[in-house]
C-alpha cells in the first residue's frame, strides 16, 4: 500500500523544494526569527515547476543575504488603488485627478483588480495594454495615446507602491506601448481664415474668435484671460492661467494653470491689439448697461453680466457660425 505522505513529494537534493499534493512546487524559507516567540519566521512561494519555484527561491535568498528583502504584499491592486486615489492626488490639478480616477475606473480596476500586488508583472499589464488596443465585438480599440494616457496612471500607481516597499520593481517600467502617430497639423489657408472671418462678422463673440485664430491661444486660456495679463504698450500677452471646469457632474468652474503648467509671453500681432482695445470699449458699454449687476471679474472676454463665458457657450456658437 503507496505511503500517503509520498503525496508530498521533497525535490530531490532540495531539501526545502517539494511537490504539494494539488500538483504545485512549494519552496520554503525563512525571514528571521519572531522577537515574541524566539521561532523562525517561515514564508513560502509557489511555482507550476521545480524550476520556476527554484528561481524564485534563489532570487530570495539573495535579497536575503544583500538585506533588500521586501515582504510579499497581500493587498490587491484594487485595495491600492483605492489608498492612491484617496490620499495622493492631493497635489495634481481637479481636472487630472478626474482623468485619473476615470482610467482606473474604466479600465485598470476591471482588468486587474483582483491580482495581489505583489503577484502583478509586466506580462499582465502589457496583456491588458494589448486588448484594450485590438478590435473586439466590432468596436475598434483604444488609441495609442489613450494607452499611453493609461500606462501613465498605472506607473504612477505602482511606482508609489514601489516607494513604500509594497512591490519590488515597477512592472510597468517594461511595458511596450503601441506607437503614437501625431496627425499632421493643417493651418488655415488665406481662403479659409477670409470664410472664417465673413462668418463671425457681426457676431457677439467675435473679437473673441479673432483673438482666438491670431494668437493660437487654447480655449481655456482665452477664456482666462484677464486685462492685467495685455500690456498694450509692450505689445505683449502675459498667458498664465487657464479657466477650467471641473468634469464630475455639475461641475464648477476654476483658474488653473495653463496646460503642462507652461507659463509664457506672447508678442502677437499688432492687429491683435486694435481688436482688444475694441472688446475694452464694448465691454464698457456692457458694464454701463449692467449698472449695479455688473461683476468686475477682470476678464477680457465675459457676459452681458460681466462673468465668465462657459465653454458650452464657445462651442454652441461655433458649431452655428461654422
Amino acid at each position: 500500500m503507496p505511503n500517503k505522505s509520498n503525496t508530498k513529494r521533497k525535490a530531490a537534493g532540495s531539501g526545502n523544494i517539494r511537490q504539494r499534493s494539488n500538483g504545485l512546487w512549494e519552496a520554503r524559507y525563512t525571514t528571521g526569527t519572531d522577537v515574541k516567540t524566539g521561532k523562525q519566521i517561515q514564508k513560502s512561494v509557489y511555482g507550476k515547476t521545480q524550476k520556476e519555484v527554484r528561481q524564485k527561491l534563489s532570487r530570495i535568498i539573495a535579497e536575503l543575504d544583500e538585506g533588500t528583502y521586501i515582504e510579499p504584499s497581500k493587498m490587491t491592486l484594487s485595495e491600492w488603488l483605492d489608498i492612491w486615489t484617496r490620499d495622493y492626488l492631493g497635489g495634481v490639478a481637479e481636472s487630472t485627478a478626474f482623468q485619473y480616477k476615470r482610467k482606473i475606473e474604466l479600465y485598470i480596476r476591471p482588468a486587474l483588480g483582483k491580482v495581489k500586488l505583489c503577484n502583478l508583472d509586466t506580462n499582465m499589464i502589457q496583456r491588458m495594454y494589448n486588448e484594450l488596443g485590438s478590435e473586439s465585438e466590432g468596436k475598434s480599440g483604444l488609441s495609442p495615446k489613450t494607452i499611453k494616457d493609461i500606462n501613465g496612471v498605472m506607473h504612477k500607481v505602482l511606482q508609489q507602491a514601489l516607494l513604500q516597499n509594497y512591490i519590488r520593481i515597477n512592472p510597468a517600467n517594461a511595458c511596450v506601448l503601441p506607437k503614437r502617430v501625431k496627425p499632421e497639423i493643417h493651418p488655415l489657408s488665406d481662403e479659409q481664415i477670409k470664410q472664417f472671418l465673413s462668418a463671425i462678422d457681426g457676431h457677439v463673440h467675435e473679437r473673441m474668435y479673432k483673438v482666438f485664430l491670431f494668437t493660437g491661444m487654447r480655449e481655456g486660456e482665452l477664456l482666462g484671460l484677464k486685462w492685467e495679463c495685455v500690456d498694450f504698450s509692450k505689445g505683449t500677452i502675459l498667458i498664465d492661467k487657464q479657466l477650467r471646469k471641473s468634469q464630475e457632474k455639475g461641475g464648477k468652474y476654476y483658474f488653473s494653470l495653463p496646460k503642462h503648467d507652461k507659463i509664457r509671453r506672447i508678442t502677437p500681432a499688432p492687429y491683435v491689439f486694435s481688436v482688444l482695445k475694441e472688446q475694452k470699449e464694448y465691454q464698457e458699454q456692457l458694464k454701463n448697461a449692467a449698472g449695479r449687476a455688473w461683476e468686475d471679474s477682470g476678464l477680457v472676454f465675459t457676459n452681458e453680466l460681466g462673468q465668465f463665458i462657459s465653454y458650452r457657450t464657445v462651442y454652441d456658437c461655433l458649431k452655428r457660425i461654422v
